[in-house]
């Protein structure tokens, strides 16, 4: 497929596929999306609901590495460790990695940690700071086969409305066993038939107000 590097409202760059109409990030600000959804009412939330110092954080499409990337800049401020595993089946190429524009925006002294984000091993742990461990895995969301270790879920995968199949009662079946009791996911969609298959599989779900220039977004809990 056609794919080609856009500049989102904020300033930052991300990934558009042509033939879908559908980017990685949201059209009206990338970072500003991922520090919205990701950041602020999941990792951060779970942070202020748990008082946890230690995290375990799945993400549903690593994509471009931004939300891991806010995430290891955020936590060292905190001080909190955390293990991050990104599931992905089609990593971004290298030539798109390097027109992305995130250190320049976000912190230039974290340029090698984001180069080290992409540039280090898939199935292997690699510590990328004193706080920050990642494990790319290389398969699809239905391969993912962990139980009851994740405290945040990131669910940033395609729209349903180009690829629905990542957004059923099956899939969500898998995540809510990959999630500890008391863990949350959070997703920029808010589609009526996503909040109800979350619901279908035991989630408590809330609609949130969304990032700029988008409604809402949705958190789920498991109780």
């Amino acid at each position: 497929m056609q794919r080609k590097i856009i500049t989102t409202g904020d300033g930052s760059k991300t990934i558009h596929i042509e033939e879908w109409g559908e980017q990685y990030h949201s059209v009206h600000g990338a970072i500003n999306e991922a520090n919205h959804v990701y950041l602020k009412h999941g990792l951060l939330y779970f942070l202020d609901e748990s008082k946890s110092k230690e995290v375990s954080i799945l993400e549903i499409g690593f994509g471009t590495g931004l939300n891991a990337f806010l995430t290891l800049i955020e936590v060292e401020k905190l001080g909190i460790n955390i293990n991050y595993v990104g599931v992905e089946a089609y990593p971004v190429k290298q030539e798109e990695i390097e027109a992305l524009n995130y250190p320049e925006l976000i912190s230039t002294e974290h340029e090698k940690e984001f180069n080290t984000l992409h540039d280090s091993d898939w199935e292997t742990q690699v510590e990328i700071s004193k706080y920050f461990s990642i494990t790319k895995e290389l398969k699809f969301f239905k391969d993912i086969t962990h139980i009851s270790k994740f405290d945040v879920v990131y669910f940033d995968a395609f729209g349903a409305r180009v690829q629905p199949e990542l957004w059923t009662e099956a899939i969500f079946k898998i995540i809510y066993k990959v999630m500890k009791p008391d863990s949350v996911l959070v997703t920029y969609s808010a589609k009526g038939t996503v909040k109800r298959a979350m619901r279908a599989v035991g989630f408590i779900v809330k609609r949130l107000e969304g990032p700029p220039n988008k409604r809402h977004m949705l958190r789920a809990i498991k109780r």
